[in-house]
């Protein structure tokens, strides 16, 4: 039995920060938070007064070192994986580009494989084709398509791997898509999306409950005849059952939507995400392939090499917890819940995303300067700076 008993930390936990406690794990979980006064035994890591917090759950990863999820191999995924690690994320779904559907599907099969000895690997997140031709973003207009029976038919029989799957609500065959998604435990999330309040009020009756990337590729409100109408934008900011994805990278969303976000959903209704893509971790100027297009790292973020649109972030999750703390004030114990409890709660991934006794030891340990120090899954180090 292996027993390790974090200690000198300011542990994070879901109501605030704490300067009086250790942390013991053992055999991958934690078996006791208590009084920091108490006996030490196993082996004692003295975390020298950094901060301690659950390892960071990402919905939303498309890749990272020049590797993309698409190119559908073990080392591609690893290689990911283990970059993302280096910003405290010790679970992820990697997630697809819109592609042809044979191709998608090539990448659940090799995800499904990997999942077997990548421990951060949680499954993938599909995101296209079932998007919007006004609002594709970076993705391949080409091939986005609306949501025939068939393809889901083809996307379910991988439903043990396909976590979460995109799609713009007003699309014919949505709303009938994403009954048959959610019947089948799929998280259905709103994304790429031009629809209307009612279009989005039908996808939410049959099950959606999350958007993609809010602020971004997304409705908003509008003119339509004399009334001015809500978007997807807003309908998922009124209803309380929506959660909404955020990339804090300082580049997607300004300071005060990161701030107005917060006050209308709070931490339980907010996931903090990545989106990174090929780019992730590549000095700027570098370009790269974002699902046959052409990209460059500019500014700490991704393009399309013509400028025309952003091409996902460059961020880890660290990045993001930096940028809400310090650019939007968001209270850090907040923003540490919408990097793990929100998205594990998401994911119904009930051990993971938090500190208390019986959840996996996936930890990370970060200055008050915002640098991982290490980062550890199922109390096992895989990454140390």
């Amino acid at each position: 039995m292996s027993k390790i008993c974090f200690t000198n930390a300011r542990v994070v936990l879901a109501d605030g920060v704490s300067e009086a406690l250790d942390v013991v794990c053992t055999d991958g979980r934690i078996a006791e938070v208590r009084p920091r006064a108490g006996a030490k035994d196993g082996e004692v890591i003295d975390l020298g007064a950094n901060y301690l917090a659950p390892g960071f759950v990402d919905l939303h990863i498309h890749g990272a070192l020049g590797r993309d999820t698409m190119e559908g191999t073990a080392d591609a995924f690893r290689t990911i994986c283990d970059y993302h690690a280096s910003g405290g994320t010790t679970s992820l779904l990697l997630t697809t580009a819109t592609a042809p559907m044979p191709r998608i599907l090539d990448v659940l099969r090799a995800a499904r494989r990997a999942m077997t000895h990548i421990p951060q690997l949680a499954g993938v997140h599909v995101e296209g084709p079932f998007i919007s031709r006004e609002r594709p973003g970076a993705q391949r207009a080409e091939f986005i398509s609306d949501p025939r029976p068939d393809e889901i038919d083809q996307l379910l029989e991988f439903s043990d791997v396909m976590k979460r799957l995109t799609l713009a609500p007003e699309l014919p065959g949505a709303p009938a898509a994403i009954a048959r998604l959610r019947d089948r435990n799929v998280m259905v999330s709103g994304g790429h999306s031009d629809a209307w309040d009612e279009d989005a009020r039908v996808a939410f009756e049959h099950g959606m409950r999350h958007v993609t990337h809010t602020f971004n590729c997304m409705s908003s409100a509008r003119r339509r005849g004399a009334e001015r109408v809500a978007g997807l934008l807003e309908f998922a900011l009124s209803e309380p059952e929506m959660m909404c994805e955020l990339i804090a990278d300082g580049h997607h969303v300004s300071p005060t939507l990161m701030k107005m976000l917060y006050r209308a959903k709070g931490p339980d209704g907010i996931c903090l995400v990545t989106d990174a893509t090929a780019g992730a971790g590549l000095p700027n100027g570098t370009h790269f392939d974002l699902a046959g297009h052409d990209c460059v790292v500019h500014g700490g973020v991704c393009w399309l090499a013509d400028g025309s649109a952003l091409a996902g972030s460059a961020a880890r999750m660290i990045d993001l917890v930096r940028t809400l703390v310090r650019s939007a004030g968001v209270p850090l114990h907040d923003v540490i819940n919408m990097a793990t409890a929100s998205p594990a709660r998401a994911l119904q991934a009930s051990t993971k995303g938090k500190i208390e006794v019986g959840a996996d030891a996936d930890l990370v340990v970060f200055s008050a300067e915002f640098e991982v120090l290490q980062t550890f899954i199922a109390g096992r180090q895989v990454f140390a700076r």
